[in-house]
């Protein structure tokens, strides 16, 4: 019987697509006028009959387009759009196969340049420095969400957590109608809005608000997706609540509520589970585990995923989650939003190490183990306060403020032994802490536009002021053995205090010397950040039963000042093609330690340094573009390396900063390429980045007779980094139900590191290869099947005779599958599998890690009922094995482990043309 069905799908699919006619029409396009090709113009097809879209391509450079598909149909029409443009049409009767246009001449548009994008029905429609798609171009499954969406735009790529890249390039920001929604996660957008309600996506180049106001270039590295919502569709509610249960008392609920009103939104939310999901999880097929998910970490030291941590810790995470968010706009002057996160979250970790650890003449053991439990509390509330004055003067306020509690309760035991089995040291501790944060950031900035040449002012400044306490219990028991023997107890409470000062501001003054293309960019910026840190330790006194006996030993009081001048000056030039800058900076820096408990070890130190950085980004067209960047950066020691301060806080770890460290000097170098044909789905990029270090601050530890190590640092040069990918994509229409997509990439990467090794200076070099394929077998209404498989080959190599050098070869595969009959039944199954063999003998070279889910709609579709299966195998575990010069290192802790859980989700939605309710929904307003 089953072979039968496959049988009759395939004599299906093939009698449909035997009686599929193709057809290619080519062309040029030209303007009337001046007789110049017209580059990436929209070229797209549609059947005659119901407007349905058959293809689409984008001109060339010469103005050239050919499009080709095969159709069941005879009677097509073909629309030409360019923005400035009348669009140009024509009726199409297929009796040939290929059919010539010749030369079409397009006549200018008597409209403004808004109303011909906003009536384009084009998918997609090219403009300077933005695409645009129209969403009703690109067909998803019902009920499809914006990440739904996103994943069938070309050049758009989505990976499983959620991380978006057009062309190769990261979105770093997520917009509805212009305004950001919930804050700077993309997840809680495109994971919660319906593909319904959006009527275009526009990408463009990420900008500052104040670069977007003044017209100003951005380097183009980073993108931002921005989506329109339909103007009937601005107006009503819609949201969503979830909840499930499973087995071991797994649980998850959610909640997502949001009211739109034109230019007023209100967006609420809420969420928890105790199955390691820190963002939200509604029982969807695909996003089973939500957001930040711990899916496994394997033998070979790979491990899961994290999203955004709305709450977190290690091992078994219980997490509950709320926000609201309000935007509004006040006039054509006053934009506002706001938004409130609550994060909460308990977690429980048992974990045990056994590390060997290496010598250049020695080698010892160490075996540990801890139980650590873990509860945190944060609330967050960002405010955006955009006012235009006028058409030359913005005023940007950001206020941010956090409220966070939490404590930790930790038990832990060490004890390392000799190549003779002798026990040499043990501790045992006992640790509790409690923590309240308080912190206040805001961000102003003030642009002013002069005359029509481009020229600008704009003053940033920026706050930030955060207020730390916490207090902390100790009990420990540490016995050294050996020829001196020693044992030390401690009963200790810290009382512990931190503050910060940051205050940063900047002036600068965009001065145009051609038009709107050429600039002198002068600036001055100065910031200075205070630290104010105090530990006082108070040893347990048994006469008196309280912790009253001051420990100077343990304790500290010191404030540490960075305060730093830069002058800058930089050179900008923008065309329609080129975007290049290049600045010089620099830097009068002063590092200030003032200790209140130890006077001599306070230190003040000037530093001079000079700063470079260029950018380049030249689009060849539309379709293609190179980018490169060049930066030499100066980084200041941290405080605790600079300190002179020993720190015997742990008996067996001593650590002692030096105040002669030197800054860092840090040169790094990126660029890329990328292009995307649209007519062929063809897409292809690669980009690169390199840095070399001078002064780079490194630890230097020395292990006594007893393994008591004592730390400090030093500068070393000589380190560098370097990594390399490509990418290359390919689409294949087999016809209009079925297609192919095929993603091969490879990475190559290659660092050198200098470290010590009981003093002893020596130099890692390690060098990693990294291919991996992807298809993505589509049938339309039918399944998708996605398997992948990626290899790792590393080398490592060290310049020291007693280090041997190391090879590692890693593999993993995966498939994805997804079937989507019957019609309202759908059935997800996620596999992964790993094999690493070159682990020790006894541990686990290979897992297998495999969810299903199997989701049914109801209630026309506005429910789902989900069963889900997490490791459905039950090979999920947390053992590892690391491997460095220093050390080999064996790992184990909690994991979540398998369960099956039922789920039911439900939606509402009343969002209709100006506000009416819309298909029977239960809301209106």
């Amino acid at each position: 019987m089953k072979h039968c069905l496959r049988a009759l799908i395939f004599l299906c699919s093939f009698s449909t697509f035997a009686q599929l006619q193709p057809f290619k029409i080519t062309g040029t396009l030209t303007d009337q006028e001046t007789q110049k090709p017209l580059e990436s113009a929209t070229v797209y097809v549609e059947r005659a009959k119901d407007s349905t879209l058959v293809t689409y391509t984008i001109t060339d450079q010469n103005g050239a387009f050919s499009v080709q598909e095969r159709v069941g149909v005879k009677d097509l029409k073909i629309y030409i759009s360019y923005v400035g443009f009348e669009t140009f049409q024509k009726d199409i009767i297929l009796n040939s196969e290929e059919i010539n246009l010749g030369t079409i001449k397009m006549k200018t548009d008597s409209n403004t340049l808004d109303e011909v994008v906003l009536t384009s029905r084009a998918p997609i429609t090219i403009k300077k420095d933005t695409l645009e798609f129209n969403v009703k171009s690109f067909k998803t499954k019902k009920d499809a969400n914006v990440e739904d969406l996103l994943k069938k735009l070309p050049g758009v790529e989505v990976d499983p957590e959620g991380q978006i890249t057009v062309n190769g390039k990261p979105v770093n920001k997520i917009l509805v109608n212009g305004k950001p929604f919930f804050g700077d996660d993309p997840t809680i957008t495109t994971r919660n809005l319906t593909k319904e309600i959006i009527e275009k996506v526009q990408v463009t180049d990420t900008k500052t608000d104040s670069e977007a106001f003044a017209g100003e270039a951005s380097d183009g590295q980073n993108k931002t997706i921005n989506l329109t919502i339909k103007e009937e569709n601005n107006k009503g509610v819609f949201g969503r609540v979830a909840a499930g249960g499973g087995t071991d008392e797994r649980y998850e609920f959610a909640g997502f509520f949001n009211r739109f009103d034109n230019d007023q939104r209100i967006s609420v939310l809420a969420g928890g589970n105790n199955i390691n999901s820190a963002g939200f999880s509604f029982g969807e097929i695909r996003k089973m585990f939500g957001g930040g998910r711990n899916i496994f970490t394997s033998s070979d030291g790979s491990f899961g995923i994290d999203g955004r941590q709305f709450g977190g810790g290690q091992g078994i995470v219980r997490s509950k989650n709320g926000g609201a968010n309000y935007a509004d706009s006040y006039g054509e002057k006053i934009e506002i939003s706001a938004d409130h996160f609550y994060a909460g979250s308990n977690s429980e970790d048992r974990s045990s190490v056994q590390r060997e650890n290496i010598l250049p003449d020695r080698r010892f053991f160490t075996n540990s183990n801890s139980e650590t439990f873990t509860e945190n509390n944060n609330n967050n509330t960002n405010v955006r306060l955009d006012i235009k004055a006028d058409s030359t003067f913005l005023i940007n306020l950001n206020p941010s403020f956090t409220y966070g509690t939490g404590n930790r309760r930790v038990a832990s035991n060490e004890a390392s032994r000799n190549e003779d089995n002798e026990l040499l040291n043990q501790a045992d501790a006992s640790r509790f802490s409690e923590n309240i944060t308080r912190s206040f950031r805001n961000g102003l900035d003030i642009t002013k536009k002069f005359g029509d040449k481009g020229a600008s002012v704009s003053l940033n400044i920026d706050t930030e002021f955060e207020n730390n306490d916490a207090e902390r219990f100790l009990e420990s028991n540490t016995e050294v053995f050996g020829d001196t023997p020693s044992v030390l107890n401690r009963n200790q409470f810290t009382d512990e205090k931190f503050t910060l000062d940051s205050y940063n501001a900047r002036v600068s003054y965009r001065m145009p010397l051609l038009a709107k293309k050429l600039y002198l960019n002068p600036s001055f910026t100065h910031r200075e950040d205070v630290r104010n840190s105090t530990e006082s330790t108070f040893d347990f006194n048994e006469d008196t039963q309280q912790f009253s006996d001051f420990n100077q030993a343990l304790s500290t009081n010191f404030k540490y000042t960075n305060r730093r001048s830069t002058p800058s000056l930089g050179l900008q030039y923008n065309t329609d093609k080129l975007n290049a800058n290049v600045s010089a900076s620099y830097v009068f820096r002063t590092l200030e330690n003032n200790d209140q408990l130890r006077p001599q070890t306070s230190f003040e130190q000037d530093f001079e340094a000079l700063e470079f950085n260029t950018y380049l980004n030249y689009r060849f067209s539309p379709k293609a573009s190179l980018y490169a960047n060049y930066r030499l950066s100066n980084r200041p020691p941290d405080v605790e390396q600079l300190q002179p301060f020993q720190d015997v806080s742990d008996p067996l770890n001593i650590i002692t900063g030096n105040p002669n460290l030197e800054p860092a000097n840090e040169h790094s170098l990126y660029g890329g390429y990328n292009a995307f044909d649209f007519q062929n789905g063809t897409g292809f990029g690669f980009w690169s980045n390199a840095s070399f270090t001078q002064n780079q601050v490194v630890p230097q530890t020395i292990v006594d007779e007893n393994l008591v190590r004592t730390t400090t640092y030093t500068n070393v040069d000589g380190n560098y980094y370097f990594y390399g990918s490509g990418n290359y994509s390919k689409k294949i229409k087999l016809d209009t139900i079925r297609e192919v997509k095929i993603r091969a990439s490879g990475s190559v990467s290659t660092n050198r590191n200098i470290n010590f090794n009981n003093g002893v200076e020596y130099a890692a070099n390690s060098t990693t290869y990294s291919p991996d394929v992807r298809i993505t077998f589509t049938w339309k209404n039918l399944f998708e099947f996605i398997p992948n498989y990626r290899v790792s080959f590393t080398n490592t190599t060290y310049d020291l005779e007693s280090f041997d050098d190391r090879k590692f070869v890693r593999h993993s595969a995966g498939i994805e599958t997804a079937t989507f009959f019957p019609e309202k039944l759908e059935w997800r199954n996620n596999i992964d599998y790993n094999y690493n063999p070159d682990v020790a003998a006894g541990f686990q070279r290979s897992v297998v890690f495999w969810n299903s889910t199997l989701a049914y709609s109801v209630l026309k579709d506005q429910g789902t009922l989900t069963l889900k299966v997490y490791d459905l195998l039950g090979q999920n575990n947390n053992t590892r094995r690391t491997a460095t010069a220093n050390y080999i290192q064996d790992s184990q802790s909690t994991v979540l482990e398998r369960y099956v859980m039922l789920s039911f989700s439900w939606k509402f939605n009343s969002l209709g043309k100006k506000g009416e309710v819309n298909d029977g929904g239960m809301f209106q307003f």
